[in-house]
């Protein structure tokens, strides 16, 4: 038998809300955070915005700022660059467990998200483009059946989305990225496991090196 899904707390809820606003940019990096003026918005008492706060902060979402308060963090260069250089060794070996482990309905469920991808990019909807790129790179970390490595990427993920939503921000089109899962998910359906594994390697270097290239400008 199924388990009994429990409905979310105020305070999961309100932890995503606020997670997801910091992701999508609706918060300035340095933004104090009202905790008043967040439940007033969210229609919730004081105590679960104060939970989901520490939350965050123990997450490295905000910080304490003296009289400020609480702020949104910075996007931090060393956590960035740390997570991308695990990305880089571990993904592509998500990429080769996935190759021997991949379910026999890999090829549907592919075709199924680069199309929706390629909808989110014609969209324009930017949250929405964050949200499929999550979904390509989780289905890898699925079909690899490595529960570490998906815990972990999932675990990190929410500040690769955020720095992510500085990049779409600024213009630049997503098109390219959709081009290299492409590229992937053909190299995987082909038995090509070296080709796929070098694909997503050359995936996760670029957007790390553009990624940083923005972030040294903006910050």
């Amino acid at each position: 038998m199924d388990e009994i899904a429990l409905p979310k707390s105020l305070t999961e809820q309100t932890y995503d809300i606020l997670l997801n606003a910091i992701c999508a940019g609706e918060f300035d990096p340095g933004e104090r955070l009202n905790q008043d003026d967040i439940a007033g918005r969210l229609k919730v008492s004081r105590q679960p915005v104060n939970s989901a706060i520490s939350i965050l902060k123990a997450n490295g979402f905000v910080e304490d700022s003296g009289k400020r308060g609480v702020v949104v963090a910075q996007i931090s260069a060393d956590q960035f660059r740390s997570i991308y250089e695990f990305r880089s060794a571990v993904e592509p070996f998500a990429v080769r467990l996935a190759h021997h482990r991949k379910p026999g309905n890999a090829e549907a469920l592919s075709k199924e998200l680069l199309s929706r991808g390629w909808s989110a990019v014609k969209s324009g909807d930017l949250r929405l483009q964050i949200q499929t790129d999550f979904e390509f790179h989780a289905m890898i970390y699925d079909w690899s059946c490595n529960e570490t490595i998906a815990t972990a990427m999932r675990n990190n993920w929410h500040h690769i989305r955020r720095a992510m939503g500085v990049v779409v921000r600024q213009g630049i089109s997503a098109e390219t990225s959709w081009q290299e899962h492409q590229k992937i998910i053909d190299a995987l359906m082909s038995d090509d496991v070296g080709s796929a594994e070098n694909a997503m390697r050359r995936h996760i270097e670029k957007a790390q090196h553009e990624t940083a290239s923005i972030l040294s400008q903006i910050s």
